[in-house]
């Protein structure tokens, strides 16, 4: 499974994506870094290798087998994003490539879905800690996916695709998948919400993280927030 998924483009970037946020969250060894939605690992593997404590958390259980075992081994936990199991504070919290945040958006689900989502994350965060959301770009969805494969859903502001995903042998599974698409704003009015401290907005594309003001040309916003002191 861990092949099938890193076979993806969006997969490529992770020592970029790693090295930035190590700078703009202020990460040092021995600091505690939550992956939040971290699939089988790639970012925690490249945080542990930069001696940072990192702890992962998804919903499928074959992940988190994957992150323990790994190459450079880590706890990983199964649990929903809204329903975080621990107490302790962090120093960070990650949760990108709509790994949990941005992916409560379906068919039925309470419109705040993705402010419960936000809240679970700053309740884990130690006073003065930051927290790092990837976010899919309403603006480009609307730009470049709505029409193309997909439909987007003004009102509710997801996208609904009927994709295919690979299986460990690598055949081809249908799927839907309902992406919500976030614009600067809304991030900035949830992350307040969720008590937090919007520090930055910026629009990014998976492996070319960078502090770039939001634009309506790439994929993604990375929010960057700290939870009061």
């Amino acid at each position: 499974m861990q092949d099938t998924y890193l076979r993806y483009s969006f997969t490529k970037g992770t020592e970029q994506e790693v090295d930035f946020l190590v700078d703009a969250l202020g990460l040092e060894p021995g600091m505690r870094l939550l992956d939040a939605g971290c699939g089988p690992g790639r970012h925690i593997a490249a945080t542990t290798r930069r001696g940072i404590d990192t702890v992962g958390l998804d919903l499928a259980e074959s992940f988190c087998r994957i992150v323990a075992a790994g190459d450079t081994p880590a706890p990983a936990v199964v649990a929903d994003i809204r329903q975080i199991p621990f107490t302790d504070g962090f120093d960070a919290v990650i949760s990108l490539c709509q790994g949990g945040f941005g992916l409560l958006g379906g068919p039925g689900a309470p419109i705040d879905a993705d402010l419960q989502a936000l809240r679970e994350l700053a309740s884990v965060l130690r006073p003065g800690g930051r927290l790092a959301v990837s976010a899919f770009s309403a603006y480009f969805q609307v730009r470049f996916q709505a029409g193309e494969g997909g439909d987007f859903d003004a009102d509710a502001g997801v996208m609904h695709e009927r994709t295919a995903v690979k299986d460990a042998a690598g055949t081809d599974l249908e799927a839907d998948l309902w992406t919500t698409g976030f614009t600067p704003r809304e991030l900035r009015l949830l992350a307040a919400a969720a008590g937090l401290e919007v520090e930055a907005v910026w629009s990014v594309e998976p492996g070319d993280y960078a502090r770039r003001a939001p634009d309506i040309d790439h994929a993604e916003f990375l929010l960057l927030a700290r939870k009061p002191t």
